[in-house]
């Protein structure tokens, strides 16, 4: 995993019914590792996303900018491991991610380094790797998910399955699942060949721009202008019905 960490990458995603997943693997077996830890190949991810009083960052990826950002506290659960995490997206769609270790869920005031001279904040790290200010974020929305992390024989991509979503809206208190959904994110520098792509179009399965954060905050927040996003939440209620 230390070799492909793809901190800078080329995202495709999609997303099926849970009852195709098996062919899935089945398919993917012979070209592929599967991430194991303390036994478990199904890891759970606990996430807090962060965004201004005007949902600023959902409002940019609705209104179709391509320089954008998404900040979070990701809990990985079974590693006992959180970051503050900053996922840019520039305007050649590649995807570039800044991280931290951090305590906790409850970062306001924490700090890091050895010295006094090293020390540094969590609103230095927003300062230095965003173009938000710490001051003008709150959380907003929470993600549960269980995943399944795949990495190609070849070590040139990472491929991750996301199951068992949960969105809960920290302002509305509304949440919303879909039970059967999985999304799959197939991450790589470049156009590189992957046998996933084979496989996906094997099965007629073709990529879908997808955001767990927006759809997630899409469904959740009364209100909320979603029309871009209207049509990808019917196709996916479509596709698990």
């Amino acid at each position: 995993m230390e070799g492909v960490k793809l901190m800078n990458r080329i995202d495709t995603k999609y997303a099926v019914p849970m009852s195709v997943l098996p062919a899935i693997l089945e398919a993917a077996k012979n070209d592929y590792f599967a991430q194991e830890i303390d036994g478990k190949r199904i890891a759970t991810y606990d996430t807090i996303y962060y965004d201004t009083e005007t949902l600023d960052m959902y409002i940019r990826h609705h209104d179709r900018q391509l320089v954008r950002q998404k900040i979070r506290v990701r809990q990985y659960v079974e590693s006992d491991l959180t970051f503050l995490e900053i996922k840019r997206k520039n305007n050649k769609g590649r995807t570039k991610k800044k991280r931290i270790a951090v305590p906790g869920f409850d970062i306001t005031g924490a700090t890091f380094g050895e010295s006094k001279k090293e020390k540094w904040s969590v609103e230095d790290f927003i300062a230095a790797k965003s173009r938000y200010a710490w001051s003008e974020l709150h959380p907003c929305l929470s993600t549960r998910f269980h995943r399944i992390t795949l990495v190609n024989k070849a070590k040139t991509e990472r491929l991750t399955i996301d199951m068992d979503l949960i969105w809960e809206n920290i302002v509305s208190g509304e949440s919303k699942t879909f039970e059967n959904l999985v999304i799959i994110e197939l991450k790589r520098d470049g156009n590189v060949p992957s046998p996933m792509t084979h496989i996906m179009l094997d099965h007629r399965i073709h990529p879908l721009k997808i955001s767990k954060y927006c759809i997630g905050t899409a469904l959740t927040t009364p209100g909320l202008k979603r029309n871009r996003f209207k049509d990808k939440i019917r196709r996916i209620e479509r596709m698990l019905n």
